[in-house]
This record gives structure tokens, C-alpha cells and sequence, in this order.
């Protein structure tokens, strides 16, 4: 770790390297991601898909459940074969993915294809964190996953704003500026990044059997890691294949099944540690890691809203001609300069209106350029607060910005709703990485971030659900009564709150005393 004085300086070149990958990663998982519920829902006249609300959340969710189920392995397989080789391998499958993504136009090749993306980003997501975490330190942790936040809403911020832009033009250009903003990233990876000070020489020796049975152990025993996926699984076939009552009644059964086994396997005393793995009790591995993954689930459910939901929402019902009329002037001060310039402007609304109104996704991106502005300073003012403070003061902030939607549905409304959410998220997910990261032993960084996205899996399987049939019930095709929906989404963010200030002094209360 560099002794150098001054914020910037105090970070090494892998650091630096990593964050500016991310930004190029984020241009295009974000380019495409901030449009996604235009496109899927949006008519076919328009260049969209013409999906249902249901069958959009359906996409949304299985799609990002499983590029942020996948970290869990790619993490173990870059803490074996390196963090370099990781990245590259993320490249060869983002790049031709986002390029295939633009030709199906029904539900399940755009599902199939939607999944060789998440798949990459997957491989990418626990690399570039574990780097973060391994150039970062106890004392400059707070301020180094503040940049590295930062760093992915620049990513986030410019991603859709070039995306926003060139789908007046054509829905492939997004798809095409995807694929190129990876290919950068691959670029940047291969002539500047360096890994970090890694047990390069233990790590090495390790088998693949080795690595996999450490992933396993981090859970528990195999037999409760079965138990787990197994719940996964019932939940993924639940989102669209099953019905509601199909999946109960599966998961009930599920659940006992190996709850009874238990019970049998346990009746053997101290002599189950004997038997061989299918004839053992479950063992829950590291308990207070994984009920905090759990509880922050609760965080990412609520935070997809601000791009399952909310474009919908925007295209809808919000009217932006108050904002329009408060930008008009400065709008064509630019034009006429550009004019005077000789460039022709005649068609410069494209890039940021539709059907008159201000396109959604250039809205949604106040939240990415609040962050810019001003996640290092917040980052900075928390940094004597612990992680867990941090988090839970965040998550309270993003209850008042759904508040915000029941006052009114004109353009400065959303704004300020975008603004004060943006203000919870930057308390929040920085400092939930920095609390993974740091209860992790250093050799096993890569694979317990891996895991740590396994909270955001859940946030967006069952937020895009939720996002879908919400919708769908409330929204223009439904009772259209917007209202409630946003009611419905504080509801579940301030139960995630309430469950964290109870971990908070019960759980890890406890671990101290010990």
C-alpha cells in the first residue's frame, strides 16, 4: 500500500486502473440498462419490443438475478487464476453479447440473449471490487469505495446519456455503443491495470476442488448450500413458469424435506461428521455475513425502482413541460451558437425529447450525476460513522424520495425525488461493499464479494417482479392509481431499515461481547 501523501496519491496504480475500467464497464451495462423498460415495453412502431409491465419485470429480474448470482463463482475462479485474466475473459463474452442483444424480438431469445450479458458483467462485477478492496485500506476504505461509487456513476451518468441520444436515431446504435464501451474497457485492462499485492504462490496451488469447497464453506456445509440453491431455483421457476400457489407449495415442501432429514441425520450424535456429505446435519457457515446479505436484499429491491419502475412511470404520467420551460431559454442560447457555427440543428430535439416530453432516462440520470458531484464529499463526512450507521441512515433518506411522488407528477417533482434518493444511495451502497469487504479474510476477498452480490441478485429477481406486476395492478392498464405503488415500495424500504437497526444492536451487539 502507497505511503504517499494527499487522497489521490494515497491509492496504488491498480486502484486507479480498476475504477477506470468500471467506468467504461458501467457506460455500457448502464447505456443499455437505463432504456431497458422503453424498450421492452415500448410499441414496435416506436422500434421497441411491445412486452407487458409483467413480462418486463420477468426480463429484468431473472436477467440481473443471475449476473449478480454468478460473482459468487467467477470471484472464487479470479482468487485461483488472477484478476487480469478475469477481466479479459469478462470482455470476450460483454462485447459480442450486447451485439446479439439487438437482434431477437421475441421473449425467450431476448431472455437467452440478455443472459450471455449477465453472464459477463458476472465475471467482471468481483474482480474489479476485489480490487478496490485489496488497494484500500481501514484508514482511506471510506473515501477509496466513495471514488470507486463515483466512478460507477460517471459510468452510469454518460452510458445513458449517449444511449438516450442515439436511439432517436436507431435502437441498435445502443446495443453498438455497448459493446464498444466494453471493448475500451478490454483496452484499458490489457496497457495499464496491474494486479494488486496478491498470495499469488498459495492462491496458485489451490484446485479447483479446493476453491469450490472454500465458496461452499463461506455458505455452510454442501448439504445447506443445496438448500439454498435449491430455494433459488423454486424461486426463478416461480417468476414466470409457476404459479404463486405451485411455488408455495413447492418451496413448503422443499423446506421441510430437509428440515426432517436434519432432524434424522442429527439423531447419530458427534458420529454424522463420519458419514459422507449426502448423510450430514446442515452447518450454516458464516451466519452474521450471510443475514446481512439477506437484509440488504431488502435495499436492492427498493434502489431497481429508480430504473424498473420509474421510466414507465415518467412515460406515463409525468409531466416535464414546467422543466421545459424553465430550460427553454438556455436551450436555445445553445442552439443558437451552434447555428451561428453553421451546424444543423433541425433535428437536436430527438436526442432529448419524445412525443414532447423530456425523455426518461436523461431525467432517471440526475441520480448518477448527483453521485458525481457528490458521493466523495459524503463519503468524507461518514467516514468517522460506522458502516452499518451509514446504511441504515441511507435507506431512511430513500423512503422520504418515494414519499416525494405522492405530492404532485410535474417534472420538478421527479427531479427533487431523483435528487433525495440519489442522497440515501450514496450513504448506503458504497459503505454496504466496504462492510463485506472488510469482514472477509484476505485471501477469500474475491469470492466473498462474490457473494455480496448475492444480496443484489435478490434485490432485482424480486424487485423486477415486484417492479412488473406493481405496475401492471397500479399503473395506466391497471386501477391506475400510481400512488399506492410508490407507498408499497417505502413499505418494503422501511422494513429493510427496521430489520438493520435490529442487526445492528442484537447481532453484531453480540459479536463484540463475545
Amino acid at each position: 500500500m502507497t505511503t504517499k501523501s494527499g487522497m489521490l496519491s494515497q491509492f496504488p496504480r491498480s486502484f486507479w486502473a480498476a475504477n477506470t475500467m468500471e467506468i467504461f464497464e458501467r457506460m455500457g451495462w448502464y447505456g443499455f440498462y437505463a432504456v431497458s423498460s422503453l424498450y421492452l415495453t415500448g410499441s414496435v412502431e416506436d422500434g421497441g419490443l411491445g412486452f407487458s409491465s409483467a413480462d418486463r419485470g420477468v426480463i429484468q429480474g431473472l436477467a440481473t438475478f443471475f449476473l449478480y448470482l454468478f460473482p459468487a463463482v467467477f470471484g472464487a475462479l479470479a482468487d485461483r487464476y488472477g484478476y487480469k485474466n478475469m477481466f479479459l475473459a469478462s470482455a470476450f463474452v460483454m462485447a459480442p453479447a450486447y451485439l446479439l442483444l439487438s437482434l431477437p424480438t421475441g421473449f425467450w431469445p431476448f431472455l437467452g440473449a440478455y443472459f450471455l450479458v449477465a453472464v459477463g458483467h458476472g465475471m467482471f462485477k468481483p474482480v474489479v471490487i476485489s480490487t478496490v478492496a485489496k488497494s484500500t485500506n481501514e484508514e482511506n476504505g471510506s473515501v477509496g469505495f466513495g471514488i470507486f461509487y463515483m466512478m460507477v456513476n460517471v459510468g452510469g451518468f454518460i452510458g445513458p446519456i449517449v444511449a438516450g441520444i442515439v436511439r432517436g436515431w436507431s435502437w441498435n446504435l445502443v446495443f453498438y455503443a455497448s459493446a464498444g464501451w466494453i471493448v475500451i474497457m478490454s483496452i484499458v485492462c490489457l496497457l495499464v491495470y496491474k494486479e494488486p499485492p496478491r498470495d499469488t504462490a498459495a492462491e496458485a496451488q489451490r484446485s479447483l476442488r479446493e476453491v469450490f469447497k472454500g465458496m461452499v464453506e463461506v455458505v455452510g456445509n454442501l448439504r445447506f448450500f443445496i438448500l439454498v440453491s435449491g430455494v433459488l431455483v423454486i424461486l426463478v421457476m416461480g417468476s414466470k413458469w409457476w404459479s404463486f400457489s405451485l411455488v408455495s407449495m413447492v418451496a413448503a415442501v422443499w423446506l421441510v424435506g430437509n428440515l426432517v432429514l436434519d432432524v434424522v441425520f442429527r439423531a447419530g450424535g458427534a458420529a454424522h461428521q463420519q458419514r459422507p456429505w449426502f448423510l450430514q446435519p446442515m452447518a450454516i457457515g458464516e451466519g452474521r455475513y450471510l443475514l446481512f446479505l439477506v437484509l440488504m436484499a431488502g435495499f436492492w429491491v427498493s434502489f431497481n425502482q429508480i430504473f424498473m419502475t420509474l421510466p414507465e412511470y415518467i412515460r406515463d404520467y409525468v409531466d416535464t413541460s414546467d422543466l421545459i420551460t424553465s430550460f427553454g431559454p438556455a436551450a436555445a442560447w445553445v442552439t443558437g451558437i451552434a447555428q451561428g457555427m453553421g451546424f444543423d440543428t433541425t433535428n437536436w430535439s430527438r436526442a432529448v425529447l419524445e412525443h414532447g416530453q423530456i425523455k426518461p432516462e436523461h431525467l432517471i440520470n440526475l441520480n448518477a450525476f448527483g453521485i458525481i458531484l457528490f458521493q466523495v464529499l459524503i463519503s468524507y463526512l461518514m467516514r468517522k460513522t460506522s458502516p452499518l450507521t451509514s446504511i441504515i441512515v441511507g435507506v431512511g433518506v430513500t423512503i422520504a424520495s418515494f414519499g416525494l411522488y405522492l405530492v404532485g407528477m410535474s417534472g420538478w417533482v421527479v427531479v427533487s425525488a431523483i435528487l433525495v434518493f440519489s442522497l440515501g444511495e450514496m450513504m448506503a451502497s458504497p459503505r454496504s461493499k466496504e462492510y463485506a469487504g472488510r469482514i472477509a479474510p484476505p485471501e477469500k476477498v474475491g469470492m466473498y464479494m462474490g457473494y455480496f452480490y448475492w444480496c443484489v441478485a435478490l434485490g432485482h429477481l424480486f424487485g423486477g417482479l415486484l417492479s412488473g406486476l406493481a405496475y401492471q395492478h397500479y399503473g395506466p392498464k391497471g386501477i391506475n392509481q400510481p400512488g399506492e405503488m410508490w407507498i408499497l415500495f417505502a413499505a418494503l424500504a422501511g422494513t429493510t431499515a427496521v430489520s438493520l437497526v435490529i442487526y445492528n444492536r442484537w447481532i453484531v451487539a453480540r459479536d463484540k461481547g463475545q
